[in-house]
């Protein structure tokens, strides 16, 4: 190829190429490319619009978020229903950083302490976490208002009753570590395998103590470790061709991270913990079939292999033997607005990443009770009980598990419920087990009647599941109103829980405000026949819960002074 002298190529713009000699005939040619490419001036960002307008839908993520759960989310939950069942009060209770001298674990400890003791007071109130913090660098706006309020006698801090300990004792990174590699090498072909396996232990100590004396009390300790593991294998395989080479490597590894690890072993800490001051047989929450690991990976393999076919067919079965959806409805494509709308209830209702489409955590709480396990931890059931695959005909009830948990929550001794006195006040609390409408009633002795819920303050009737609703909400500075005891006799609360907002459809008499008395309606059967007539065939349930009062004693007159005239 001869020699070019290439001399000075000058744009529009004014700017040019300096000034040289290429000796190639290729280097001109990709000189004029670039000079096409920027249209021989600086470069337009209009020219780049589509791939712009991209930006924000690739910045989203590729998968749907998912609620972060442990082996013993379960648990929790159980352990929430064990408390109310048990009438536990209210207590007050803070927690100390949990710190990390490995400095291996960098996980927010005392955040997850504080969702494990939420999980477990969502049914039962039976804890309130008091939030304060003290250290200047984790100090936000919240905490500085606080400070100022305090000071200036604008707000008061109760004194929370216990207080959580602990750390992460050891991390013990690598205690078994395993390595195979194996290969062979020839003229035109190597090949090679390795395979490794790791193993590291986390270990998490946790106290409670007694926030008065600041002592750790005696017995309420949890020490327990959990492994992360990891594991790699890959493959190579090189070849020659002449004086040429190809190679590839394949390998696939995976590595347990210490997030979810730290969370499971938080989880059962906070279990152990509250059990036992709660004097409450916790270890039979931590025995639910749930959280064996082998029914986790099962239900995940189902997942996967199922397929979108399979898993829509599964879960749609489950909703129908849940409630969700009527028997009828049985060729319901994933699409179907009743499916998505159902899905939606129930992934509500189950504390899951509400998307009203079949994600592994629906499929998960879905199949919940789908398989039995033995003492093994071997399968014995695949399918629903049959008792639960049953729905009443007869039932109002749209869901077969549909109730109200209605409660009195006044501190009481073992065995029946004394008689409250003329005046004393009385504190309830409501839970429905599917996310519903709540209505409740006053009756007195005289069979007058007052609306408690909805009112003023508690203006929204939608409750959700497994969220107790306080009457009167004792924890609140400004309660709305005070429930006490009337006239000597018996008087009830009724509440009545609908799928859908019955006030619109209620009659006038049911119509007007809260807290005062209906002229026109008597007694809880007078309650009844109006939620009848409004709902008809639509379904709802109801509890009531009564108590008697006796007369207020009077006290014994002084007797008079000797001497007194």
């Amino acid at each position: 190829m001869e020699r070019t002298e290439v001399e000075t190529v000058t744009c529009k713009a004014g700017q040019g190429l300096q000034k040289g000699r290429i000796t190639q005939l290729w280097y001109w040619l990709g000189s004029a490319l670039i000079l096409a490419n920027t249209g021989c001036g600086q470069l337009d960002a209009r020219r780049h619009t589509d791939a712009h307008e991209m930006a924000t839908t690739v910045n989203r993520p590729v998968v749907r978020p998912v609620r972060s759960i442990s082996s013993f989310s379960e648990s929790l939950s159980c352990m929430d229903h064990m408390l109310r069942a048990a009438e536990l009060p209210t207590t007050l209770i803070s927690s100390k950083q949990f710190p990390d001298f490995s400095g291996k674990v960098p996980v927010a400890v005392k955040d997850m302490v504080v969702t494990s003791l939420s999980q477990m007071s969502h049914l039962s109130n039976a804890f309130r976490y008091v939030d304060y913090e003290v250290d200047i660098a984790r100090q936000d706006t919240v905490q500085n208002l606080t400070t100022i309020l305090l000071n200036n006698n604008q707000m008061q801090l109760q004194r929370p009753a216990l207080y959580v300990s602990g750390a992460i004792a050891f991390v013990d990174q690598n205690v078994i570590s395993q390595r195979r590699t194996a290969g062979i090498s020839g003229d035109r072909v190597d090949l090679g395998h390795s395979k490794s396996n790791t193993a590291t232990v986390v270990a998490l100590e946790a106290h409670l103590g007694d926030f008065r004396t600041r002592t750790i009390i005696p017995g309420l300790d949890s020490a327990n470790e959990v492994v992360i593991g990891g594991a790699g294998d890959g493959l190579d395989l090189a070849g020659r061709i002449g004086s040429y080479g190809v190679r590839f490597n394949v390998g696939r590894d995976y590595a347990m991270g210490t997030g979810g690890a730290l969370r499971t072993l938080v989880d059962l800490a906070m279990i152990e913990l509250v059990g036992k001051w709660a004097r409450v047989p916790y270890w039979q929450c931590l025995m639910l079939d749930q959280t064996n690991p082998s029914f986790q990976r099962q239900m995940r393999d189902w997942f996967d292999a199922s397929g979108p076919e399979g898993q829509l067919r599964l879960v749609r079965s489950s909703l129908i033997s849940r409630g969700y959806l009527p028997n009828n409805q049985e060729n319901l494509n994933a699409n179907a607005p009743a499916l998505r709308e159902a899905l939606a209830q129930f992934q509500a209702d189950k504390g899951v990443i509400v998307s009203g489409t079949i994600t592994f955590p629906t499929y998960e709480a879905a199949l919940r009770n789908f398989v039995g396990l033995d003492q093994e931890g071997a399968l014995t059931r695949i399918g629903w009980n049959n008792d639960s695959m049953q729905t009443s005909t007869a039932s109002r009830s749209p869901w077969p598990s549909w109730n109200i948990n209605l409660q009195l929550e006044n501190p009481q001794p073992a065995g029946a419920r004394p008689a409250f006195t003329e005046g004393e006040q009385i504190f309830l609390s409501a839970t429905v087990s599917k996310a519903s409408h709540l209505y409740c009633y006053y009756v007195d002795s005289a069979g007058t009647v007052t609306r408690l819920l909805p009112n003023a303050l508690q203006t929204s009737t939608l409750l959700s599941a497994d969220q107790a609703v306080r009457i009167p909400d004792w924890m609140s500075p400004s309660p709305g109103f005070i429930l006490d005891a009337g006239k000597p006799g018996s008087e009830n609360v009724i509440c009545i829980a609908t799928a859908h907002d019955a006030m619109p459809r209620l009659s006038a008499d049911m119509q007007g405000p809260a807290l005062t008395v209906m002229k026109d309606v008597r007694g809880t059967q007078g309650v009844l026949d109006r939620f009848q007539q409004a709902l008809g065939s639509e379904g709802h349930v109801v509890q009531n819960i009564n108590w008697n009062v006796i007369a207020r004693k009077t006290p014994p007159a002084e007797a008079p002074e000797k001497g007194a005239k």
